[in-house]
Formats: structure tokens, C-alpha cells, sequence
């Protein structure tokens, strides 16, 4: 799966990502360490994320996911105690016994670099499908970059952009059964001639 990903193109083949898989009790302690910074209210972010920052369509496709992955878990708009709870399953890594956290280089506005690191993160998905793996890709952890290059030893240069928690998915969990609706393809494609 490894060897898969590292096949992804890059701009100018510069390959830029850097992975770091966290497992065992290092992941457990990355984990706790994460945990306590969402309890002190700790983010840092390398790069901005702000769902007020989307509008129109893109805002009700945020909206609409949002309020399917809720339902999908039982849990009600207005129970703002039980919604923090469900987000922090990403701190959690969602169970898995496995997290691979994506770092890159920045260079100019990072838009090229964040492009190729998306392709890579993308195949790795691909490639964990293909050997009946699951994973998940959480941008959330990029709200602790901090915390998780002080836990991983991580060059303070590598700018963190999101991980992929990982491992046999649970298929009776309801958070599996639901899906996410897509726009029709006309919304996003022109062809000209």
C-alpha cells in the first residue's frame, strides 16, 4: 500500500509528502496528548479551516454531510454535549489501531504541494480498499499540528495537512452504513469542443 502511494505524481515529481504511521503505545500517547489540548481549547493549525469560510453550494454540501453522519449515529442536532463527543472520535482515531499523518514542505502559497499530497493521500486510500482495509481521512488532526510534531519528533519546517486513521473497517458500525450524497456531475463538469 506503501509502494502504491508512493507512486502518486507530483509537481515536477518533487514527491513532497511525508508520512509518519503512528501505531501501539505511541499512538495511544499521540492520542492522550491530542485529547488534552481539545480539553484546553489548544489548536494549531497550520493551515486555515473554517466552515463559515464556504458558501453556497459548498456550504449546504458541508451542511447536508454534517447532518447525515449525525443522524447515521443517533445523534440529535441540539445535543451539543453528545455532537463534541462524536467529533472527539477523531482525536481517537476512531478506533483504529493505526494513523498515518501526511507532512509536507511548504514552498510559495502551498497550493501545489497541498495538491500532491492529496493525490498521495488519495491512492493510499485506494490502495487500502484494494487489500480490504479501511481508512478515514481526517482533516481535524491538522488542528493539533503542534502537539503531534512535539509527540512524533516531527521537524518544526513540515507543515501538517490532515491524517488517515486505519485498520479493518467495522461494517456493522452505523457510521458506515450511511452515505455522503454527491452532485451530479453536471454541477462540476463542462465540456468543450
Amino acid at each position: 500500500m506503501l509502494e502504491d502511494a508512493q507512486l502518486a505524481p507530483s509537481n515536477c515529481n518533487t514527491q513532497p509528502w511525508q508520512m509518519h504511521i503512528v501505531s501501539g503505545a505511541k499512538r495511544d500517547e499521540l492520542s492522550q496528548a491530542i485529547l488534552a489540548d481539545d480539553d484546553a481549547g489548544h489548536n494549531t493549525p497550520d493551515f486555515s479551516f473554517a466552515l463559515s469560510d464556504f458558501h453556497g453550494p459548498y456550504s449546504e454540501r458541508a451542511r447536508s454531510q454534517g447532518a447525515a453522519y449525525y443522524e447515521a449515529i443517533g445523534v440529535r442536532r441540539e445535543a451539543i454535549e453528545d455532537r463534541r463527543t462524536a467529533a472527539r472520535l477523531n482525536l481517537s482515531f476512531f478506533g483504529a489501531p493505526h494513523v498515518a499523518l501526511l507532512f509536507m514542505p511548504s514552498f510559495g502559497d502551498n497550493v501545489r504541494v497541498a495538491g500532491d499530497i492529496g493525490m498521495y493521500g488519495q491512492t493510499f486510500l485506494l490502495s487500502l480498499t484494494a487489500h480490504g482495509l479501511g481508512g478515514i481521512p481526517q482533516t481535524m488532526l491538522g488542528f493539533y499540528a503542534d502537539t503531534i510534531r512535539k509527540v512524533l519528533g516531527v521537524d518544526p519546517s513540515l507543515k501538517m495537512l490532515f491524517g488517515v486513521s486505519f485498520g479493518y473497517p467495522d461494517e456493522a458500525h452505523a457510521a458506515n452504513a450511511y452515505r455522503i450524497c454527491k452532485a451530479p456531475i453536471e454541477e462540476s463538469l463542462t465540456f468543450h469542443q
